[in-house]
This record gives structure tokens, sequence and C-alpha cells, in this order.
């Protein structure tokens, strides 16, 4: 975070980047009024883990002078399925990988990160993209990161307060999914699954019920990420379970659609 000496240099302005390998996504924050000013989706395809970030990054940091303005605040938020949520009680920070290696391949060149969530006693362990926080230290010299789940679930875990029943909520994204189980502000379960279709989407979803004993017939799920009504993963979910919707986000008082709000919804809660 920058550290500006004097009052009359600070822009009261934030910038968060969320980035995955399909591309970026920004938005700028007013710091005073505590409210998103712009939102920006940069699609690029499929890139591969070893593209060169810094010609993938020059076109949207060339198109787009904002993420060149002037900010007191920068977040970088890593987008991926390489994280898991550990206890504090179990946590150890001499031993991040180990945390990891259950649930992805895990090489000795790694880097491992971790959030802490200290309101919910535990710290996600992740592997950031390296190569990208190398392009960011580049561009802006220091800024913050943190891992896109860690916004999600302790967002989730906020709105669940005083809800005694148990509810699913599941986060799309283009290639993976994540999948989160809370009851009155404690996490039951949190786990990612990739997938192609919507017979792997629906697949998954019912795997988790069953894992946890929770009926079709009776269980809550709300869906909130890239996903609309009109998708072909709504349909398939519609089919099978009774209690789906959109998660509500009539609360994020914001000039963005209902849509943008949800698919941003980790974005604009950084």
């Amino acid at each position: 975070m920058f550290q500006n000496t004097s009052i009359i240099d600070k822009t009261y302005k934030k910038l968060a980047i969320q980035v995955s390998l399909n591309g970026l996504s920004f938005a700028t924050f007013d710091t005073l009024l505590n409210k998103p000013l712009t939102l920006q989706k940069i699609e690029m395809g499929n890139v591969s883990i070893t593209s060169k970030i810094e010609d993938l990054f020059a076109n949207a940091f060339q198109n787009h002078p904002e993420l060149k303005a002037g900010y007191d605040e920068i977040i970088i938020i890593h987008s991926n399925n390489l994280s898991t949520f550990v206890p504090t009680a179990l946590f150890d920070e001499d031993y991040l990988g180990s945390y990891l290696q259950f649930n992805t391949k895990v090489f000795e060149t790694d880097f491992f990160a971790f959030d802490e969530l200290p309101n919910y006693e535990m710290n996600n362990v992740y592997i950031p993209y390296v190569n990208m926080n190398n392009y960011f230290i580049d561009e802006y010299g220091t800024f913050d990161y943190k891992h896109a789940n860690s916004i999600l679930v302790q967002k989730l875990l906020e709105v669940s307060k005083n809800n005694e029943e148990r509810k699913m909520f599941v986060h799309v994204s283009d290639t993976h999914f994540e999948i989160v189980v809370i009851q009155n502000q404690k996490l039951q379960l949190y786990n990612s699954f990739d997938y192609k279709t919507a017979e792997d989407f629906i697949y998954y979803i019912l795997f988790t019920a069953e894992q946890l004993q929770l009926n079709p017939e009776n269980f809550k799920l709300e869906l909130l990420g890239k996903i609309t009504e009109a998708d072909s993963l709504y349909s398939m979910v519609y089919k099978y379970v009774r209690n789906v919707a959109m998660l509500d986000v009539n609360t994020m008082q914001n000039q963005f659609s209902e849509t943008e709000n949800r698919e941003h919804f980790i974005l604009l809660h950084s």
C-alpha cells in the first residue's frame, strides 16, 4: 500500500485488479465515499502460465489510462483454484505447501502465500501468479495482493450472519467453480472444481450435497459469478435442485447491473 507523507498528495482513490489465466478485470474506488467508480473487464483468451505477461498486459495498460492513474491503494487479486482454507489452530506458516498437496499438484519451485481471516479463525493458503506480481512490481512499485477466494468466502460468511440453515453458494468462473457451504457464519465446506460441461457442473454440486447429506429437495443454493438465468448451467441446476436462486445483490448500491455485480462480486468487495 502506498504511504503518502502529505494529505495533499492523497487521491482518495483505490485500484483493484483481478487477474486470472483468461485476462483481467479492474475497478476503481472512491475511498472517501467507499463506492466503486469504474469497472472494466479485459479478456485475453486462455493464457499459458509461461506466457510473457509483459506482452499480454501491455495493451491493457496502453488502452486503459485508469490503470496508470495515481492511487493511494492498489490491490492485486489472484483468481485461480490453487487454494485451500486451514483453521488457525492447525496452521503453521513453515508448512504452506503441505496444505495444498492434497488438492493440487505442488512443485518445489512453487511460491506459497496466505491470507488471514482472523474473524473466522482460518487462513487461505494459495499459489499466486508470481510472474504477474513481478509485472505489477515494475508498474506500481508496491501493492497488496490477496486470493480471490479469501474475499469470496469472507463476504459470504458475513452475509450468512444470523442464518441458522445450511446454505450452498456456487461461484462460477470460465473453467472452474467454487462450492461454499455455510451455516450461521461457520464455513462447513469449501472446494473448487474444474468443469467443461453443464453435466460436470451438476455432478459436482450433487456429489457435494450427498457428502454433506443435503437433500436437493430442501437445501438452498445460491449462484453468483459468471452465470445468468439464461445459461445452460442454470437450467441444469434448476432441473435437479428445488431451491435454486441467483445471489441477491441489491445491497450492492452502485451504478452497475445485477449481472455485473454478480460476475464481479469478488472484485467489487475487494
